[in-house]
């Protein structure tokens, strides 16, 4: 990632350039802002960022709030947005181009989250395709009924479900109380371990909670694909606590929540990736120029804790054959809430 205006790689495509990218979201930003309703309207805005060859590309669209725990004024100072384009009034030789809907994560009470967040999207790119693309940037938000823009604000753009799916040769499943382990085994192991290492439990397969299914040409069983990781122990957001419902202290604890497998060599295949990876995973951080050393070090000890389970045969025995234990809330289904 660079820290850059981003405009120098363009061409690359929305979710193809590493750089951050800088906006200006134009409109009545205070009232859309205001309008946290469970029914949220769509208000009239404009987009504009600078091009390759220095003229600025101005996109009129319509913006409304989403989401449910970010959107509550109670939680969060900036509501996520959803972006909402229209075909012909997007230019074909713009970034938007081709895109319908985006979701826009914006600061919930810190800036510095968002970026901790995007980051959790780039380290499971390097585990698989089957995965969201993200894409940082930096948004003034200008507000015409006020006169006034605010500074600057990071935030991250998330790929359109629909692509992400067309991207893999799939399609979209919206199918409540699907079992876990009736989705494709290595691709859940994989999601599972992963929601494992960032401290996450704030998912479920069967109420497609922060988690997606795919139906696949290649394949007859639905892959999972997890998404919103604010509330994971590695982003460190001061916001995120774990359900009541699981008996934890803090999003810091880990708890793995796939299904129970009493044979530990299933693991063997996934462990041995996330080993392969351990390097890049790290390097995610390291090499972040938007990120404190404090936040780094405290990451990399985070990891270095889950590298040392994993590589534990005990340790893993204890970790990952919890949801075996009919004592324990290894199988507690979070339903989560609607309009995330």
């Amino acid at each position: 990632m660079t820290d850059t205006s981003g405009n120098e790689a363009l061409q690359l495509g929305l979710f193809e350039g590493e750089e951050i990218l800088d906006l200006t979201l134009s409109g009545p930003i205070r009232t859309l802002f205001n309008d946290r309703d469970d029914d949220p309207e769509y208000h009239p805005m404009e987009i504009s960022y600078q091009a390759t060859d220095g003229t600025t590309v101005s996109i009129p669209l319509k913006v409304k709030t989403r989401g449910n725990f970010r959107r509550n004024k109670a939680n969060c100072t900036y509501p996520p947005l959803l972006l909402n384009f229209a075909k012909a009034t997007t230019p074909k030789t713009s970034l938007f181009n081709k895109q319908d809907k985006l979701k826009l994560v914006t600061p919930c009470r810190d800036q510095s989250y968002v970026i901790n967040e995007y980051l959790v999207y780039k380290l499971y790119n390097l585990i698989t395709e089957k995965s969201f693309r993200g894409r940082l940037v930096r948004v003034v938000y200008a507000d015409t009924e006020k006169g006034k823009d605010m500074e600057p604000l990071y935030g991250m753009i998330l790929e359109d479900e629909d692509q992400m799916a067309e991207r893999n040769n799939a399609e979209i499943v919206k199918k409540n109380k699907v079992r876990p382990n009736k989705t494709n085994r290595e691709v859940f192991l994989k999601m599972a371990v992963f929601e494992y290492m960032i401290g996450n439990t704030d998912w479920s397969v069967q109420y497609r909670h922060n988690v997606k299914l795919l139906n696949t040409d290649s394949d007859i069983l639905l892959a999972t694909v997890p998404y919103d990781f604010d509330h994971a122990g590695i982003v460190r957001a001061p916001y995120a606590k774990p359900a009541p419902e699981l008996q934890m202290s803090s999003v810091r604890e880990r708890r793995y929540r796939g299904y129970c497998i009493e044979d530990m060599s299933e693991f063997d295949s996934v462990f041995a990736l996330f080993n392969e990876l351990k390097d890049d995973f790290y390097r995610v951080y390291t090499e972040c120029p938007l990120l404190d050393q404090k936040y780094i070090k405290n990451t990399i000890k985070f990891l270095d804790d889950f590298y040392k389970t994993i590589n534990n045969p005990k340790a893993v025995a204890k970790a990952f054959s919890y949801p075996c234990d009919e004592r324990g809330t290894g199988n507690v289904i979070i339903q989560g809430l609607r309009g995330n």
